[in-house]
């Protein structure tokens, strides 16, 4: 199990580290845990999760499209 810094986030996910906080605080990306009083991180395993879970929306959307115009 990794923690990734928001930096790390960011280059994974090509979101800025604020708008990442953003997407978190409004429930669209994975909240951050607290790893000490002055540092949080992302579990790797959530945000690469994240990112499945996007692919999948989007290939789903991507076959709709594809049945409705045949």
């Amino acid at each position: 199990m990794r923690i990734l810094k928001a930096s790390e986030v960011a280059a994974i996910t090509s979101f800025s580290a604020g708008h990442i906080r953003r997407l978190a605080r409004e429930n669209k990306f994975p909240k951050p845990i607290q790893i000490s009083e002055n540092r949080s991180g992302w579990l790797e395993e959530d945000v690469n999760q994240w990112i499945q879970n996007c692919v999948r929306s989007y290939s789903a959307i991507r076959e709709e499209d594809n049945e409705t115009n045949q």
